[in-house]
């Protein structure tokens, strides 16, 4: 499992990437989702890694 966190403002970010942040369920800035960790959500991880953050959460 994965905790992603939104620490920068989606402000000034390409459609994409807006869209890429509401699948993975953030809205506010320090917001957190725990998501499973599968490819696909890394994927979209990376797509916007310098607006988030993760930590792996044992569960």
């Amino acid at each position: 499992m994965l905790k992603v966190t939104l620490i920068r403002s989606k402000i000034k970010s390409t459609e994409k990437q807006l869209a890429t942040v509401r699948g993975l369920g953030l809205r506010k800035v320090n917001q957190s989702r725990v998501l499973q960790d599968t490819a696909a959500i890394r994927g979209m991880i990376d797509k916007v890694s310098h607006l988030v953050q993760v930590e792996e959460v044992a569960e």
